[in-house]
């Protein structure tokens, strides 16, 4: 029987490649999408997907929020963790999740992974030990790591490295992904981004700018409440006052 899916994943892109994918296995039938947590949860109840294919790190309710939140019952979902987070991905496969992807997504690796779910479907047994062995993990999740980043260059999509970002910049609609050599368009808006990247060290320095701090080369000051930021492309950027407590705290370090 062909397995009712849905994806979770706040990157419209992320979801439409992997549908693209899953399309072309036999074993999938209905697909469902959610791009945050709470649709996710609702989906998961209102739909009963056999499998749920869910990105860990979304702005608002992460994976983890959805996981902890879901409840035992005689259709528990198989949980596929699809991430680009190497940490959070191999724990939560060692605690429960019956396998975990990696972005960018490989044709082979995701026909492996649905075939352990087809084994799997026949146990609901097991699926709610694998279930409550995963909740374990959401209640205590590891610290985070670099993650990746969406960019669009023409018709082209790309992932970039969040250590290769020197900056997030809005301008009008559009917010660009600025690196050493050149400029992206983000698939996001900037407070999507902020949220995302909460837990590391990108910082809001101005209502259109993101800054990596690992990029900051000088900071001079323009007035009490006022800074330049230079970075290590000699891009400058002036911090608004709302802003001027986070460079202050960056002369701490």
């Amino acid at each position: 029987m062909a397995l009712r899916t849905l994806i979770v994943d706040d990157e419209p892109v992320a979801r439409a490649v992997l549908r693209e994918e899953l399309e072309q296995l036999d074993e999938i039938g209905r697909i469902d999408e959610a791009s945050d947590g709470l649709a996710a949860l609702a989906a998961i109840r209102d739909l009963s997907p056999d499998i749920v294919f869910l990105d860990l790190q979304m702005p608002g309710m992460g994976g983890f929020d959805v996981i902890r939140r879901l409840e035992p019952g005689p259709r528990v979902p198989l949980i596929i963790i699809v991430t680009a987070w190497d940490q959070y991905a191999m724990q939560a496969f060692e605690a429960g999740a019956i396998d975990y992807l990696l972005k960018p997504v490989t044709a082979d690796r995701l026909a492996q992974a649905v075939e352990r779910a087809v084994k799997l479907h026949s146990r609901p047994a097991a699926a709610v030990e694998r279930l409550a062995s995963i909740q374990d993990v959401a209640d205590s999740p590891p610290a985070p790591a670099a993650r990746r980043i969406v960019a669009r260059s023409g018709d082209e999509y790309l992932l970039l490295n969040t250590g290769e970002v020197l900056a997030f910049e809005a301008e009008g609609d559009l917010v660009w992904i600025v690196t050493a050599k050149k400029r992206y368009l983000a698939t996001q808006s900037l407070k999507a981004l902020q949220e995302k990247l909460r837990h590391t060290n990108f910082r809001r320095i101005h209502r259109k700018a993101l800054v990596n701090i690992d990029h900051v080369r000088r900071m001079s000051p323009l007035s009490s409440q006022r800074w330049l930021i230079t970075l290590s492309n000699n891009q400058e950027f002036i911090v608004s006052k709302r802003q001027a407590k986070n460079v202050r705290q960056l002369l701490s370090w």
